[in-house]
């Protein structure tokens, strides 16, 4: 049965509104978890599809769209995400939002005057009864069986030891309850004179009060000591009378004082300065040995007269097929200090044993080292397609006029390629230039400074340094640690600029 072209249509503009329904419902369910950026995002692509697919004008787009939309979610947001980190106090201790920060303060409980009570702990079945016994009076209250607590608290009245009809067995090892003690602090009795109970120790359980209670102008009482705080919208965090911060933070937004701490603050600006011109050092000292190494194979390699010359090849392409990451882990047994082959010939040969990982100047030889021989055989390669390409006739012309090899490499081999060449040695310097994985297998960035306030290596480069100042060593500074992502983008950003306005020379020259 032909469908009418009318009927056909219409379903399709039928299915594509289902479509939108559930992107926008999909929208709502993001906004609602607190991801106000990315539910924004999902938004545009959503109007930016329905419009691609609804008007006639844009009908060529439709075929692009895919690729337009994974863009931007992969590479825009990501991008724009971290520049919205970067000025706010995004830190350890600065993760919550405001609302989230007061209701952790709000609770929080601490053990009141009345009674506590021993606590022990039963199996019944798959789940486990509370024995509570009153340190005063000695009267005894069991619970009723119930789950161990995870993620969400759990709430269970006790009774009377006479009205439990419980025997209890053996109780659970004093090690179970040590393992289970941040879920038993989820648990709440109820007593039955209406008493809350919580957990103030492995073996005790006495009545609760909350910390704090709120006030109508936004600060906390604290009823334990009778002082009140409030929050520092500058700060990010609650502040008693004397200044004194209390934890949890919560995130706010400080405009460009990161940008400001990572260009004038002693603490950050000194490594920063040194870790930038190490990085530099490193992206361009990489390229040039790699660059320089596999340019010689490949003329080598491209004489004719040489035996095996495929055999070579292979062998020194080898490297490059290897996965990188084994190839360095395996470079980091070879420089061990100890038992590394390296220095064991180095020790039979010359009676010397480098200190590789520890020595800030050797193990910035070390990584240029192996950084060479992980990236040679690439430029080899791309270096012998290039010779390839250039005619023998200039070369025999050269022959004629007596010109040696060394003429013709500096005359003709490296003139014909260096251009060509050109865009792909920006583009290795950029990735030189954020080459985190290398740092961070071989050296970890160390040995590091001693004399700086935070944790920076010698051989860090700055996206290794922004790893382990915002994940790893100075408390997790994620805002920071956005901010100094943002000036290396805007960096390497620069870098594929050049790099688009040599290849456009390139292109300009073929015409």
């Amino acid at each position: 049965m032909t469908i009418p072209p009318a009927i056909r249509r219409n379903l399709g503009r039928a299915f594509l509104a289902l479509l939108v329904v559930a992107a926008l419902f999909l929208v709502t369910v993001i906004y609602a978890t607190g991801e106000v950026l990315l539910a924004g995002t999902f938004l545009v692509i959503i109007a930016l599809a329905a419009w691609l697919y609804l008007s006639q004008k844009t009908y060529a787009y439709r075929y692009l769209f895919p690729g337009i939309a994974a863009a931007i979610i992969f590479v825009v947001f990501p991008v724009i995400y971290t520049i919205f980190i970067s000025f706010s106090n995004y830190s350890s201790r600065n993760l919550l939002e405001f609302p989230r920060a007061t209701q952790y303060l709000l609770d929080q409980t601490y053990p009141g005057e009345s009674n506590t009570f021993g606590f022990s702990l039963f199996p019944d079945g798959g789940k486990f009864r509370a024995r509570l016994e009153d340190s005063e009076g000695g009267a005894v209250f069991f619970t009723p069986a119930f789950a161990m607590p995870g993620e969400a608290p759990v709430a269970v009245t006790a009774v009377p030891e006479a009205a439990a009809g419980f025997t209890p067995g053996d109780p659970v090892e004093l090690g179970d309850i040590i393992a289970n003690e941040e879920n038993l602090k989820k648990l709440a009795i109820t007593m039955p004179n209406g008493a809350r109970l919580g957990m103030t120790g492995l073996s005790e359980f006495a009545a609760l009060k909350r910390l704090y209670t709120p006030r109508p102008d936004g600060s906390l009482l604290n009823n334990q000591d009778g002082t009140v705080i409030k929050p520092n919208v500058r700060t990010g965090f609650y502040e008693t009378p004397s200044g004194e911060k209390v934890l949890p933070g919560f995130q706010v937004k400080i405009g460009l004082d990161n940008y400001v701490r990572i260009f004038t603050d002693p603490k950050y600006r000194e490594p920063f300065t040194r870790i930038f011109i190490w990085t530099v050092v490193f992206a361009g000292l990489s390229v040039l040995f790699s660059f320089s190494l596999g340019l010689v194979l490949a003329v080598l390699l491209n004489w004719e007269a040489l035996r095996f010359r495929s055999v070579y090849r292979l062998l020194l392409f080898l490297p490059y097929a290897v996965p990188g990451f084994i190839s360095i882990l395996v470079f980091k047994g070879l420089f061990n200090n100890n038992m590394g082959e390296i220095n064991l010939i180095l020790d039979a040969v010359f009676g010397i044993r480098p200190p590789w990982f520890s020595d800030p100047f050797l193990a910035k030889v070390m990584l240029l080292i192996v950084n060479t021989w992980l990236g040679f055989p690439y430029m080899m390669v791309v270096s012998m397609g290039l010779i390839k390409a250039i005619p023998m006739d200039l070369y025999e012309a050269s022959a004629v006029a007596g010109a040696g090899p060394l003429t013709n490499f500096f005359k003709i081999t490296l003139p014909l390629i260096k251009r060509p060449m050109l865009p792909l040695l920006i583009s290795s310097f950029a990735f030189n230039f954020n080459n985190f994985v290398l740092v961070m297998l071989l050296t970890g960035g160390r040995p590091d400074f001693l004399d700086t306030t935070i944790q920076a290596g010698t051989t860090d480069i700055l996206i290794s340094y922004v790893y382990r100042n915002a994940f790893v060593d100075s408390g997790q500074q994620f805002g920071l640690g956005a901010a100094i992502s943002t000036v290396i983008f805007l960096l390497v950003a620069g870098i594929t600029l050049v790099q688009i306005r040599y290849t456009k020379i390139a292109d300009d020259e073929k015409r």
